[in-house]
């Protein structure tokens, strides 16, 4: 039967076998209904539900969506005129608002743990003829992972996520249809703890329901959640994850946002992932993508189309971490990357120094997070790294000999879409292998004056990333286009709103 998981060219014995067992798991459990989620370009679930029966017969032959779902901006307004003549030429397949269809990927089916016979589906969107959507964020990650097993390598990823958690006082604002707006208000608010108390036991305690919830939702959820902390903000908190491989490090990112939302709205709490929430008193909240090369075993000569002229960068293919080095390199320093840092690395290092800049838009992606970028705030200001050093951009942890040496990245705000923001290191780090780039010497005084800074603003990154050929070249022309076009849209808007403020309660803090 040409179904189209058949047409997509992804199915086979083993997805026959994944489907019959999640539907005889949707049939055994009660379940009812079944969430199909995607990832938009926000990094935001969008979905559709699907009664059980339904569920079950998209696992083969998937389910419509409307194709401008993926052309929205962070308002839901649609950045292209598909209904004019021309004006998607630029985005084939789109015209008219077009349908794409959801596949599901049946190993991902879960039952949601805050609502009773709920399923939830991971899914991707294709072209009905069975082609992939190359708008399709999760597949612009598969793509880049795919370039660096060519290279012999893949990516593992930590996540270190901070967030605000809020008490719900009242729906009224966000409720009241004579309020009603394009978007709508948040719900009016209290902190679960004040703050400024980094790690309080106290504190902890004060917001223990919510970090309750947080926590059971995520256990149900079979995500590898580490530890909860209360962090320096009032009501901020942080959430730690074991390191995985990148992929499914952003898949759980995705589940993560979307479920502690929605499990702590019924319990009548309000989390935001925006980076600075719409108060005078605030710490802005950070993510922190802890990242380290894994040896893979080579591919063909014959099927690696990276342009790598030293090969023997790649060590022996062994799943060991690849950033580790026995000893420090003879006549290196703590200063150097190669006292700590394998030379693929270092080179790696210096690639995603080399490509800050570029790849900023899709690490901050929104207005909001810019302001995060403040001297002495823990927040990186300048492209500099720092042996363990939390005002850097770039932390190297770790040390020879260490096998839990890794690269910190601490340029990312919450909000980014995880596989937007992992594909970028991917490419910035690919050009640093290719070219065998050395990095400066690290940098102990990271706010003083003199050294290239981080843009300061969404559309400085966004001119940076349409000027970095080498994540053009990854990312795709077309997809930079188009991720380009629909973040332009909302500077736009924001230029435009006579309050800006309230754009940003409205975009931002109601709904991320």
């Amino acid at each position: 039967m040409n179904h189209l998981a058949r047409r997509c060219g992804v199915h086979d014995a083993a997805r026959e076998a994944a489907c019959l067992q999640t539907a005889q798991l949707i049939e055994a459990s009660g379940i009812q209904r079944v969430r199909l989620g995607w990832c938009d370009a926000h990094g935001m679930l969008r979905g559709k539900t699907l009664m059980a029966h339904a569920a079950i017969k998209a696992l083969r032959d998937g389910a419509g969506m409307v194709g401008t779902m993926m052309l929205k901006d962070t308002a839901d307004r649609t950045a292209w005129k598909v209904f004019e003549a021309g004006g998607t030429d630029d985005l084939p397949g789109f015209a008219g608002a077009a349908n794409l269809m959801l596949l599901p990927d049946p190993t991902s089916f879960t039952a949601l743990p805050w609502q009773a016979h709920t399923g939830w589906l991971r899914c991707q969107p294709w072209f009905a003829d069975g082609t992939p959507v190359p708008l399709d964020t999760r597949h612009v990650l598969q793509q880049a992972l795919a370039r660096l097993a060519q290279a012999g390598y893949g990516l593992k990823t930590g996540l270190e996520v901070e967030f605000h958690i809020y008490r719900i006082t009242d729906t009224a604002p966000q409720l009241n249809p004579e309020l009603a707006g394009w978007p709508g208000l948040p719900p009016t608010v209290e902190m679960i703890h004040p703050g400024y108390n980094l790690q309080a036991e106290a504190m902890i305690d004060m917001a223990d329901e919510p970090l309750g919830i947080v926590m059971r939702t995520a256990q149900a959820l079979g995500l590898p959640l580490q530890s909860l902390e209360i962090e320096l903000g009032p009501s901020q908190v942080e959430a730690v994850f074991d390191a995985t491989d990148a992929l499914t490090a952003a898949d759980q990112m995705v589940l993560f946002r979307n479920g502690v939302r929605q499990a702590l709205r019924r319990a009548g709490y309000h989390a935001t992932f925006m980076c600075r929430p719409p108060f005078p008193h605030i710490m802005s909240s950070g993510w922190h993508l802890h990242q380290s090369l894994v040896q893979l075993p080579l591919p063909h000569p014959s099927s690696v189309q990276l342009d790598l002229p030293h090969p023997s960068l790649v060590q022996v293919p062994n799943g060991n971490n690849a950033c580790m080095r026995d000893s420090p390199a003879p006549g290196t320093t703590p200063l150097d990357a190669q006292h700590t840092l394998s030379d693929a690395a270092s080179h790696w290092l210096a690639g995603l120094l080399a490509h800050a800049r570029g790849m900023s838009a899709l690490c901050t992606p929104t207005i909001n997070g810019f302001a995060r970028f403040r001297p002495n705030a823990l927040a990186p200001q300048s492209v500099i790294w720092g042996q363990d050093n939390r005002g850097a951009m770039l932390r190297v942890v770790g040390g020879a000999g260490d096998p839990a040496t890794r690269i910190e990245n601490r340029l990312g705000e919450p909000a980014a879409n995880p596989y937007l923001y992992m594909a970028s290191q991917i490419h910035a780090g690919l050009d640093g292998l290719a070219q065998r780039m050395q990095p400066p010497p690290a940098c102990e005084t990271p706010y003083a004056e003199g050294r290239e800074k981080i843009p300061t603003s969404l559309g400085e990154a966004l001119a940076a990333l349409q000027s970095d050929p080498a994540l053009i070249d990854g990312l795709g022309a077309d997809f930079v286009r188009y991720f380009c076009r629909i973040k332009q849209q909302e500077i736009d808007r924001h230029a435009q709103a006579e309050d800006k403020a309230d754009f940003e309660r409205r975009e931002y803090f109601s709904r991320i």
